[in-house]
C-alpha cells in the first residue's frame, strides 16, 4: 500500500508523536508499504528516510500557544500534497481541523482518523470534572461530540490506542472505532538493563540510601501530566517509607514544578535522556514508574516500563491504566493525590514483580494496523 499520514502533531523538536513517526518511517517499508508523512512546518521540504519513506512539510502558521508546533492553514495546499502522494490509504492524526480537511479530500482512498489526542480528557474533563459530573460535561461539549460523530461518518476507521477511549467514543455514537495499542521500540527495553549501581546513584541524588524505594516519572512538563500531584503524593508517602522520585522531562511547567520541589531533597527533576540505551537503563533501574495523567491516549512511558520489568502506578482512566493489567502494577483514582500516595505506600510495603512476557513492539502494532487498512482497501470506501 501507499500510505499517507497527514500528521498535524508532528514536530522535529520532540514528543511522543515524533517517536511514533520515526518508528513508522522505519517499519512501514520493512512491511512492504510506501509511507508519506505530510506535516506542517515553516517551509516546504521533502526529507527522504529511504526509498519508500519520507516526510513532506508544508509552509504553515505556528501554533500561538506552543511555538514548537504548527497547524495546516490552507486546505487546498494540503489536498494538493495528498494528490501528489497518490495514497491507497489516507490517515489523519488529529481530531481537529486537519481531520476535516482530510475528510473533505475528494479522492477515493479509504481513510482512518488516528486519535493521537483525547481533547475531552486533556481539557474538558480535567478542567470541570471536579465540579461537574462527566455526563453534564459531555452535554456542555455536545458540539465537539457532534464533530467527532461527523468525523466517524467520514472516515472508515477511528483508531484508538487504549480501551477507555475506544469504549467512550463508541458509547458517544462515534462509528468505526477499533483498538490498536501501540508498542515499544524493538531491542531497547528489557529487565536485563537494570543496574544496581545506577539505582544507588539515583537514590543518592535524592539523599537516600539503597533501602529506599526509587520512583521514576517520565513525560512532558505540562499541566495535563499532573506532576504537582505526583510530587505531592510521593512526599506524603515519604512520611511513611523512604521514597525517592526522579522526574525526567521538559516543558512550560518547569518553573512551577521546581517551586513545588524546593526544599524537598528526595525529589529531583532532570532533563530528558535522549540516548535510548541510557534511558532504558534508567527506567529498568527504578522500582516503579509513577504517572499522573489520565488523558494519555496510550502512555508510551508506562509501556516501556512494563517491557523493562518495572511495575507501574498509574491513574485508573486513560491509556496508562491498560499497562497495569495482569499484575503489572497498581491503579489509583485519577486526580486524587491521597489515592496515589496510598498506592505508593502499598508498593513500598509489598513490591510488585510484574510477570515476564514478551514485549508488544511497534512492529507488532504496525503489522496489525496495516493489516486492518489492507482489509479496508479491499472492502472499498463506505458511503459518507
Amino acid at each position: 500500500m501507499r500510505i499517507t499520514d497527514v500528521c498535524a502533531f508532528y514536530s522535529p523538536h520532540g514528543g511522543g508523536v515524533k517517536t511514533y513517526i520515526g518508528q513508522k518511517l522505519k517499519i512501514a517499508p520493512q512491511l512492504g508499504h510506501d509511507l508519506t508523512v505530510i506535516a506542517p512546518a515553516d517551509r516546504f521540504e521533502t526529507i527522504e528516510y529511504g526509498p519508500r519513506a519520507r516526510i513532506v512539510t508544508l509552509p504553515s502558521p505556528r501554533l500561538p500557544v506552543d511555538r514548537k508546533y504548527w497547524y495546516f492553514g490552507e486546505e487546498a495546499a494540503l489536498h494538493a500534497a495528498i494528490d501528489a502522494a497518490r495514497p491507497d490509504f489516507l490517515e489523519a492524526s488529529s481530531p481537529w481541523r486537519s481531520a476535516s480537511m482530510v475528510a473533505n479530500w475528494p479522492g477515493a482512498a479509504p481513510r482512518a482518523l488516528v486519535m493521537h489526542a483525547d481533547p475531552l480528557s486533556a481539557y474538558a474533563y480535567r478542567w470541570f470534572e471536579p465540579l461537574v459530573p462527566r455526563k453534564a460535561i459531555d452535554r456542555g461539549f455536545e458540539p465537539f461530540w457532534d464533530h467527532l460523530r461527523r468525523l466517524g461518518q467520514s472516515f472508515d476507521r477511528v483508531v484508538c490506542a487504549n480501551r477507555e477511549l475506544r469504549d467512550r467514543l463508541i458509547d458517544g455514537g462515534v462509528p468505526g472505532c477499533a483498538l490498536h495499542p501501540l508498542g515499544v521500540e524493538e531491542g531497547i527495553f528489557s529487565p536485563a538493563n537494570r543496574d544496581p549501581e545506577l539505582r544507588a546513584r539515583l537514590l543518592e541524588l535524592c539523599g537516600l540510601g539503597e533501602h529506599a524505594v526509587l520512583l521514576i516519572g517520565v513525560g512532558r512538563l505540562s499541566a495535563e501530566k499532573r506532576w504537582p500531584l505526583v510530587i505531592e503524593a510521593a512526599a506524603a508517602a515519604g512520611l511513611v517509607s523512604p521514597i525517592g522520585l526522579i522526574l525526567l522531562g521538559e516543558g512550560n511547567q518547569r518553573a512551577r514544578i521546581l517551586r513545588q520541589i524546593a526544599g524537598n531533597p528526595h525529589v529531583r527533576l532532570l532533563s530528558p535522556e535522549r540516548d535510548r540505551t541510557r534511558f532504558a537503563a534508567l527506567l529498568a533501574s527504578a522500582d516503579a514508574l509513577v504517572h499522573g495523567c489520565e488523558a494519555e491516549t496510550f502512555c508510551l512511558a508506562a509501556a516501556e516500563a512494563r517491557a523493562s520489568g518495572v511495575p507501574v502506578i498509574v491513574p485508573d482512566r486513560g491509556g496508562a491504566a491498560d499497562h497495569a493489567d495482569g499484575g503489572a502494577g497498581l491503579t489509583y483514582r485519577a486526580n486524587d493525590a491521597h489515592a496515589l500516595a496510598a498506592s505508593i505506600e502499598l508498593m513500598a510495603a509489598a513490591p510488585i514483580s510484574p510477570p515476564p512476557r514478551a514485549p508488544f513492539t511497534m512492529r507488532d502494532h504496525f503489522t496489525a494496523l496495516f493489516a486492518d487498512y489492507g482489509a479496508l482497501c479491499e472492502g472499498g470506501r463506505k458511503a459518507t
